[in-house]
């Protein structure tokens, strides 16, 4: 298989940083510099990133911001702003545990990895390190997240039964889910996928409008005290 796959297989890296670090010849195939891209090897060769692409990894950073309403995840769109641009430094959390110390370069390869609609709030995680984006937003990504959401209109058992698995969006049949009351109008979702819009489209098939909704985690990590509008790192031992 090409090199750069078997990297990402291993979790050295991710495709586009694997291309980067062949090209810099800071790759072993069994001992041999490999700086060919499109290299191609055996699954029983041993891969190695040296130490100077190992350090380059870890140099990476996360990003975890609480988005406010108003924001689009992604790009730019009818006017309205993405959410990217609320991380300056002026408004890094006051009491971020990191050390890590912002720098410009922080903001170079920083992607969003995963969605939160315009009209939704909460949890938003930017990174710059592509195995932490295939981890939370690949095809193969089962990793949980937890949303409050208030809703208007009556559920009934069957209703409630269906969000937690029965539904389909766009032909295809969604992952089980875990669906249940907080109080009189707000539901507590928990999904291992992400399509598009999809607890308010999942609510609308069982009859229900969202007026809120607000993720609190991401796997291990919690939004937390994390003020809106405000951002901080993911520190070195927290782990999605």
């Amino acid at each position: 298989m090409r090199l750069s796959k078997r990297m990402t297989e291993l979790g050295l890296c991710s495709r586009r940083e694997a291309d980067e670090y062949i090209e810099k010849g800071w790759v072993r195939v069994d001992g041999r510099v490999i700086s060919e891209l499109g290299a191609r090897v055996k699954p029983d060769q041993e891969v190695e990133l040296d130490r100077r692409g190992q350090v380059a990894q870890d140099r990476r950073v996360t990003i975890l911001l609480n988005k406010p309403v108003g924001y689009v995840s992604g790009q730019a769109e009818d006017g309205y702003q993405p959410a990217s641009v609320l991380i300056t430094e002026e408004n890094r959390w006051a009491e971020d545990p990191s050390e890590t110390r912002y720098l410009r370069t922080h903001h170079r390869g920083l992607a969003p990895a995963g969605r939160l609609d315009i009209d939704s709030l909460g949890l938003l995680v930017f990174t710059q390190d592509g195995r932490i984006a295939k981890s939370l937003i690949g095809d193969d990504s089962h990793i949980e997240k937890e949303y409050h959401v208030r809703v208007e209109g009556s559920l009934s058992a069957e209703g409630l039964a269906l969000l937690n698995h029965g539904l389909s969006l766009d032909g295809e049949a969604l992952r089980p889910a875990k669906v249940s009351w907080l109080n009189e109008d707000q539901l507590r979702f928990v999904l291992r996928e992400g399509k598009k819009r999809q607890i308010r489209r999942m609510c609308e098939l069982v009859g229900l409008k969202v007026v809120g909704l607000k993720r609190l985690r991401i796997g291990r990590v919690m939004l937390g005290n994390l003020p809106p509008g405000q951002w901080r790192y993911l520190g070195p031992d927290e782990r999605f």
